[in-house]
């Protein structure tokens, strides 16, 4: 089991997106060169990577879901491949609306761009298309939409349909709901950006500037630079990544071709490869043109230390959403009554603690709840005990 966090994946046509889907999930989603390949939103299930516990108490887990290969457990994590997105889709342009609509229903984003430069704007065959322009076009699109619905809010607080004792924070709050904020972080939001609260005084810049922090707050990204595995790419990566403008992004070097190959390959038997790893063993008959494209593949993991594919999912969930994986102790150890160990890796947000645990196991437990214990130490915990990566915790309920 795991709390449910949704992983979206966006960018522009013809960038390798729908690759990048596939090898992650292994699901058969149309890859084209064209736009629209992707048409409605496919969800899939990707796996990120947790170290198991298992192991400190010489045991071996048996995963209710996802799998473990050697101490590594693979826990599920749901994966959205949103459809394509063109410029103007904040105006309904394309399949604007229905873009952003798919995008809202995601914790966090990947944007895959084409550091090749080899798709325009548009997503059109081209060459020494600069990848900025992509990363900056994205951020646009997004701050753009979330500008539309600050100034509802801001239209609706002055047009005097709140009350007098109503603060703009409050109308704002409101407004933005759908994008998972409230009425503590607008405020903050505001303080951080120092344009005041009075929204008379804001201009269009104040304005912007305010949708811009709630967008970074609340559509945290990652950048997924993919086709790592060509020269102008690579020489592409190393400018934009020394330069200062482009600090506040992290950027994950990534080659989905790379990843998508070795899979199939293992799938096929013919090597043995475990997603992440810097490196695979070629275990059956080959031909000389598949040798060498294996080989080619291994020259780009040992200069990047891996395809970029998970590391791209795993900066998203855990370095930039700060996703908290956690195993249910029992009273038996780290059995329960069917004898299985440590079936369960719940992926919990940032901040959770011992009571939200237990809730997020059963509401019932959380109504129940008397105590956590810490399985490793044995430690009774509180329930405003904060849950750390990795613990094993056992809750004690009435329930």
């Amino acid at each position: 089991m795991s709390v449910s966090h949704r992983i979206g994946l966006v960018g522009k046509p013809s960038v390798g997106k729908s690759s990048f889907f596939n090898a992650a999930t292994m699901n058969d989603v149309p890859e084209g060169a064209y736009p629209f390949t992707t048409i409605d939103p496919s969800v899939g299930e990707a796996y990120v990577r947790v170290e198991d516990a298992a192991p400190e108490f010489d045991e071996v887990s048996t995963p209710s879901v996802g799998y473990l290969e050697g101490d590594t457990r693979f826990v599920p994590t749901k994966l959205v491949d949103v459809a394509g997105l063109i410029p103007g889709a904040h105006e309904g342009k394309g399949l604007g609306n229905q873009f952003l609509t798919d995008l809202n229903e995601t914790d966090v984003l990947v944007h895959v761009v084409d550091f090749s430069g080899t798709t325009d704007i548009e997503g059109e065959p081209t060459e020494g298309h600069d990848p900025r322009e992509d990363i900056a076009f994205l951020e646009e699109e997004l701050d753009q939409w979330y500008l539309g619905v600050l100034e509802k809010g801001i239209n609706r607080y002055e047009s005097g349909y709140t009350t007098e004792d109503d603060a703009i924070e409050e109308e704002l709050a409101e407004q933005m709901s759908a994008f998972k904020t409230n009425e503590d972080e607008i405020k903050l939001l505001i303080r951080r950006t120092d344009v005041g609260f009075d929204p008379a005084e804001w201009d269009d810049d104040d304005k912007l500037e305010l949708a811009r922090e709630i967008r970074k707050e609340t559509k945290p990204m990652v950048i997924a630079a993919n086709k790592m595995d060509t020269p102008q790419a690579q020489e592409n990566y190393a400018e934009i990544t020394n330069d200062p403008a482009y600090e506040h992004l992290t950027i994950v070097p990534c080659s989905a071709h790379a990843e998508k190959a070795l899979k199939s390959a293992d799938k096929a038997g013919v090597v043995d490869y475990r997603p992440g790893d810097d490196d695979f063993e070629i275990t059956g008959d080959l031909s000389s043109e598949q040798e060498e494209g294996l080989e080619q593949i291994r020259e780009f993991l040992d200069a990047y230390g891996a395809t970029g594919v998970q590391a791209a999912l795993e900066t998203a969930l855990f370095d930039v959403l700060g996703v908290v994986p956690v195993f249910p102790g029992g009273a038996n150890g780290l059995g329960n009554e069917r004898g299985e160990v440590l079936p369960d890796c719940y992926l919990l947000p940032e901040g959770s603690t011992a009571e939200d645990f237990a809730y997020s196991l059963h509401s019932d437990i959380g109504d129940g709840f008397l105590y956590a214990i810490d399985c490793r130490t044995n430690r009774q915990l509180g329930k405003e005990y904060e849950i750390q990566s990795r613990d094993v915790v056992e809750i004690v309920t009435t329930n």
